[in-house]
């Protein structure tokens, strides 16, 4: 009943949206392809992942005994919804040689919401709410993106859309040779263990290359002012004022209160875009459309969101003449510009 009630709601999505979606499944499908394509044949990373309800699913005690079928979302997105039918299904008829696990991307989204989610769609299959780490793993690019794991641990197949080509990779998986299945601790495509930087912590030493192909020094040692990393997504203001109005309304207000802030003598900025949903081209179209005039720069990695324990956009930093962490902008303290200002200005 429950999936009989999502399946229409999915189709009134889609028909509402015909068009427009229609573009961005395409793009969407390219993005995971391109992201995805050196995966392809590679044995799959050796992860263990905790589910919200507390269980802990060991990736590595999966390869050489079932198929694994990952899929990689959010709540906010709406190709995300219009699939999530297509999910349960395989997940309900899956069988035993198939693992299916939901992977939420973590990226503005929080447990209480993945929850909520859970229960007004009535999906059943285990949910992991990531870190970062596993959509590092997998080179995550777009949502929804499909990987689809052999049962000899390698990787078969990274895409966007829930059509024919995804339905004959989980075929594919089901029937893959296990005599294949490596020893080793992990495939070659696990990122590395990152380094975690909060309040009170330097900056580190990296020269992140804007979308100008110029380096940007964190700890650049002529500067004796202010420097401020602004996390943002290029898409924000325009994709989430339908699903998600109040983030929406925050990053519009980050980006105005930047662009007012941007004056300030000898304070440095930077803006770091989250590599989800968006390219080098992407970011240079929103430079232009909002007239943002600080130095930009893509995190396709994730790294530096990680880096910095970031997954809500819009998030500031602002970091004082020692390179020390001293204040974090997020969200409900973009209502009192002062704020933001004060820091900015202090010794």
């Amino acid at each position: 009943m429950k999936i009989r009630h999502v399946l229409g709601l999915a189709s009134l999505i889609w028909l509402s949206s015909a068009d427009p979606n229609a573009r961005a499944n395409t793009s969407g499908q390219e993005l995971a392809e391109s992201a995805g394509h050196a995966l392809i044949g590679t044995m799959a990373p050796r992860l263990v992942l905790r589910t919200i309800d507390g269980q802990t699913i060991d990736l590595s005690r999966l390869y050489g005994r079932q198929a694994v079928y990952l899929k990689f979302w959010a709540t906010w997105c709406v190709p995300c919804r219009e699939q999530m039918p297509h999910f349960e299904h395989v997940y309900q008829t899956a069988g035993p040689d198939l693992a299916v696990i939901a992977i939420n991307s973590g990226f503005n989204d929080s447990v209480a919401d993945v929850r909520a989610y859970r229960g007004k769609l009535g999906i059943t299959m285990p949910i992991v709410l990531d870190d970062g780490q596993a959509g590092a793993a997998f080179k995550l690019r777009v949502t929804p993106q499909h990987i689809v794991i052999g049962r000899d641990g390698r990787i078969l197949y990274v895409g966007h859309l829930a059509d024919a080509r995804l339905d004959a990779a989980l075929v594919a998986a089901r029937a893959a040779p296990v005599d294949r299945v490596s020893g080793t601790s992990g495939g070659p495509n696990i990122p590395a263990a990152v380094v975690r930087y909060k309040v009170g912590d330097h900056l580190p030493k990296q020269s992140p290359l804007t979308i100008d192909g110029a380096p940007f020094p964190l700890r650049d040692p002529g500067t004796t002012g202010h420097t401020v990393l602004v996390f943002l997504s290029p898409w924000c203001e325009s994709y989430l004022a339908t699903t998600r109005p109040e983030v929406s309304t925050n990053c519009r207000r980050m980006r105005e209160q930047v662009a007012a802030l941007a004056r300030t003598p000898g304070a440095r900025w930077l803006g770091i875009a989250s590599g989800l949903w968006a390219t080098p081209d992407d970011l240079r179209q929103y430079r232009t459309k909002y007239g943002v005039g600080i130095p930009l720069t893509l995190d396709e990695s994730g790294d530096l969101f990680r880096s910095f324990d970031v997954n809500q956009v819009p998030t500031a930093l602002i970091v004082d003449a020692r390179r020390r962490i001293v204040q974090r902008v997020e969200g409900a303290d973009l209502e009192a510009p002062a704020a933001m200002r004060t820091a900015i200005q202090s010794p």
